[in-house]
């Protein structure tokens, strides 16, 4: 009950955000709603259901000619206004947009599915709506969406093979990796996604069932759990997207809160058409922000450029650029690799040396920040998380350090931790944390990522490998990298009975290290 009560508190954070992040996005729909070419409908979905949708012609559109079609799902938690800046733009450069409210929020009907069958088979009718009521070419479909309309893209499109292309922004291949991953619940994540849906819609009793198991860390629904994330995640599905054929472009943060970038990269690597993935600093969905306010904005150019030649055939060089595209948090700016794994082609081992023991159940200092708040900090000033390696108790935290770097350090990719575990009690969480440490022992939140385990036996010792959340930061000449280890961290609910210990230990014959992802030089 102490996991539950604390994630329900954050609750409250998670509706005031999507309250802000709706109200914003309200800012500038009057001047979007006066232009002349947005109709507002209703679109029946699966079941009858009715969508809210509208719809923008191209200026010069005509009854004897067939313009490409977007289909925009909205985000979670948003009104059917969210993309009209966009959707103008992408109306005038010649295509049909239908932009619709998901099933369960807002004025559209029905309950919130979490991007279930219900919501992919909504995708489908408004294609069939919008190819029967628009001037739109059923051999040139495209979807794209932020976050939840990102997630239900790659969905519809396994399932539909009218979909050609798709612009997946800020949203997931696996569910389940992205809030549970490692095991350890997201709570922040978890409670944003169930406040903002408490506010602005209606969710099913499957969807308040699935909320309400996984504050609760029932073990027993676990299997449940997964069973239903696997349904609801385009990994499920890539052998269907690969037979298709579908076009698929993925943008992401590093500093992602909600879905992390770890699972784009590993859905991206087993993608055998065309394929393009953009990762860029920031938190959920803060990269496309500017572009909903029709300012200018990277992801959204390079969405358009996606489907200028995926759909309309444009010869826009995006098809020759490196697929894998990235931004730097430290220097902004941008690098292009031929694929995933040569983002991170070199590899340095920070060794874990000695034998360390832990007390649980107190923070130690060392955290991941606040969900949102910390990552767009980064994103803006480049102030990501800090603490004072030199001060932070040993008793509650494990700390182990490089020498001083005698020139630059430019960390790609995923970073992974193996390490010897021996618990007293036979559940646990642990959060590993790599930092850049400056002269004065401050130290700068390179990645982090949390680890859980149960029924494990006291006293037994056991590998743990975990992957630290992929990033690209650079770590200046004369600064350190750190590990540390601690057992609480406000992202993510803890396991830790009251009382336990954990040592780290490093065998003669299975060091202890952290695999460090570099560029190369």
């Amino acid at each position: 009950m102490g996991h539950t009560r604390k994630a329900l508190r954050t609750t409250a954070v998670g509706a005031v955000s999507a309250t802000l992040i709706a109200g914003s996005v309200l800012g500038f729909a009057p001047t979007a709603q006066a232009a002349p070419a947005v109709r507002f409908v209703d679109i029946a979905g699966e079941g009858g259901t009715v969508l809210k949708a509208n719809v923008i012609l191209p200026a010069d559109a005509d009854s004897t000619r067939r313009y490409p079609l977007l289909v925009l799902p909205t985000s979670w938690g948003l009104p059917q206004i969210e993309y009209l800046a966009q959707a103008q733009k992408l109306a005038d450069s010649g295509y049909v947009v239908v932009s619709y409210n998901v099933r369960g929020f807002w004025q559209s009907g029905g309950e919130i599915e979490v991007a279930g069958p219900p919501d992919t088979a909504d995708a489908s009718k408004v294609i069939d709506w919008a190819l029967a009521h628009t001037p739109a070419d059923a051999r040139r479909v495209g979807m794209a969406g932020v976050s939840y309309g990102a997630g239900i893209s790659l969905l519809a499109a396994a399932h539909d093979p009218r979909i050609r292309a798709v612009a997946s922004l800020s949203g997931w291949a696996g569910l389940v990796g992205s809030i549970y991953s490692g095991r350890t619940q997201h709570a922040q994540a978890a409670a944003i996604l169930d406040g903002a849906s408490l506010v602005t819609g209606r969710q099913s009793a499957e969807t308040r069932q699935v909320f309400d198991d996984f504050y609760a860390s029932n073990l027993a629904k676990e299997p449940d759990l997964v069973a239903w994330g696997k349904k609801r995640s385009a990994v499920t599905y890539v052998d269907q997207l690969n037979q298709n054929g579908t076009a698929l472009m993925l943008a992401n943060a590093w500093g992602d809160t909600v879905f992390s970038p770890n699972q784009y990269a590993d859905f991206y690597e087993r993608l055998t058409g065309p394929k393009r993935l953009e990762l860029r600093p920031g938190d959920h969905a803060t990269a496309e922000i500017t572009g909903l306010f029709g300012l200018p904005n990277d992801v959204w150019t390079d969405t358009e450029r996606w489907f200028d030649h995926y759909l309309k055939g444009a010869a826009n060089g995006i098809d020759r650029e490196q697929p894998v595209r990235i931004k730097s948090r430290s220097t902004g700016g941008y690098e292009g690799y031929p694929d995933w794994k040569s983002v991170g082609a070199t590899r340095k081992k920070l060794a874990l040396a000695g034998t360390t023991t832990i007390h649980t159940n107190v923070d130690s200092g060392a955290d991941g920040g606040v969900v949102f708040l910390s990552s767009i900090l980064d994103q803006v000033a480049r102030l990501p998380p800090m603490a004072s390696i030199p001060l932070l108790p040993r008793r509650w935290a494990a700390v182990w350090q490089s020498e001083k770097y005698t020139s630059a350090q430019q960390v790609r990719g995923t970073a992974k931790l193996h390490t010897t575990l021996t618990p007293t009690e036979e559940s646990g969480t642990l959060v590993a944390y790599l930092y850049d440490v400056g002269p004065l022992g401050l130290g700068k939140l390179v990645s982090n990522a949390p680890y859980t385990f149960h029924g494990r036996a006291p006293g037994k010792p056991f590998d743990v490998d975990l992957e630290l959340f992929s990033t690209a930061y650079d770590v200046p000449a004369g600064h350190r990298l750190a590990l540390v280890v601690d057992t609480v961290d406000p992202l993510y609910m803890e396991h830790n009975p009251s009382g336990a210990r954990l040592t780290f230990s490093s065998p003669a014959n299975d060091p202890s290290y952290v695999s460090i992802p570099l560029r190369e030089q």
